[in-house]
């Protein structure tokens, strides 16, 4: 016979939320330092989201971020206006816009992902890398199954 705990365990989604904050963290401090000190973690909708070769439409940056047209489109202004992306037609469709990258929003990709990638050897040397890698795979594996899901169009969870 078992029993369950009186109290579970902390949910999964807090576990993830302070380890997202806890690399961001890091991960802001070291862009800072890299030259990029006015990108902030709002701007992650875009850079963490964009096609970074053929850039992306508006619409595909909300889907993949989770987030309104509205907000990204503001995040993209933004990002406009500091120089980082700029908005040009789209090749397959005139009235549409593609988000791209400028020279200095690539440079700044490129450094963000390998300021990330070194964030995550730091944790591999702390943790072992056989950790850290299945970390990596479930949670692609649980990406792409509610990406999957959401395709079919099955009701999504808000939290």
């Amino acid at each position: 016979m078992t029993t369950e705990p009186l109290i579970p365990p902390r949910p999964l989604p807090a576990i993830l939320t302070e380890v997202k904050n806890a690399i961001l963290s890091r991960f802001l401090v070291r862009l800072g330092e890299a030259g990029f000190d006015d990108i902030r973690e709002g701007h992650g909708c875009v850079f963490g989201f964009i096609d970074v070769e053929h850039g992306s439409r508006l619409t595909d940056l909300a889907e993949r971020s989770g987030l309104t047209k509205q907000a990204v489109g503001e995040t993209v202004a933004h990002l406009e206006g500091l120089g980082y992306v700029e908005r040009v037609p789209d090749p397959k469709d005139r009235r549409a816009k593609i988000i791209k990258l400028t020279p200095r929003g690539l440079e700044a990709a490129v450094t963000g992902r390998r300021l990330f990638a070194e964030i995550e050897r730091e944790w591999a040397e702390q943790l072992g890398d056989k950790l850290l890698a299945g970390l990596r795979e479930g949670a692609e594996r649980i990406a792409a199954a509610e990406r999957d899901e959401g395709l079919r169009g099955r009701p999504r969870s808000a939290a």
